[in-house]
């Protein structure tokens, strides 16, 4: 049974809805199928489906669905302030098939969210981190450390959602948004910490872990 649809969905769900009424009622059966078809696919893309977040606290877990197509040292967005030294990061490229609601992957408390205009390259292109729009957020971890998430629009993707705010106290598996249609979504962690995922390897948003805090 598919999930149910996130709010982001709703102006599109109107809009087929509307449209298909009009195919129906008025102009006929080729708008009411091509609505159909526009409605169907929404429900697919915005589908919000519960996750549940391992147990064990300590952990990093992925932010976004989709396939890791990058695992490199590189310096967290200049806009965050979280200074010039590279960090391990793990990019996540999220196609039009994937559920594309982000969660948070720590606990920890918000201290600042920027955005940033850019370019729409994209986004399983490694320098899609650099040079593409983002909403970057940067939490800090309960122990003092920090580590970033950003949202990143790919070729498709036109809009990116966020509801963190500075301040908020968040826990792992927290829904903080989602971008619109196909795209990807970076972490940075700590520094000194080490991924535990590889390449290709297909994350489960909310679920699966990236790495260990009390790791090497």
């Amino acid at each position: 049974m598919l999930a149910p649809p996130h709010p982001a969905a709703r102006p599109f769900l109107i809009g087929g809805g509307v449209a298909a009424l009009l195919g129906l009622l008025l102009l006929g059966d080729w708008l009411f199928w091509l609505a159909a078809a526009f409605l169907a696919f929404c429900l697919y893309f915005f589908r919000d489906p519960e996750r549940y977040p391992p147990g064990r606290p300590g952990l990093v877990i992925a932010p976004a669905d989709g396939k890791v197509v990058s695992i490199v040292p590189a310096v967290p967005p200049e806009e965050l302030g979280l200074g010039p030294a590279p960090r391990w990061r793990v990019a996540i490229f999220l196609s039009v098939l994937d559920v594309h609601v982000n969660r948070m992957p720590v606990d920890g408390t918000v201290t600042r969210v920027a955005y940033r205009h850019g370019k729409f390259l994209s986004a399983n292109l490694d320098k899609a981190s650099e040079e593409n729009e983002r909403n970057a957020i940067a939490l800090a971890l309960p122990d003092g450390r920090d580590l970033a998430v950003v949202q990143i629009a790919g070729l498709v993707a036109r809009r990116i959602l966020s509801d963190a705010k500075v301040g908020d106290a968040v826990q792992a598996g927290d829904r903080f948004g989602i971008i619109r249609f196909g795209s990807r979504t970076d972490v940075y962690l700590p520094e000194g910490l080490r991924p535990i995922v590889s390449v290709g390897q297909t994350m489960i948003g909310g679920e699966t872990v990236l790495a260990e805090l009390g790791g090497p």
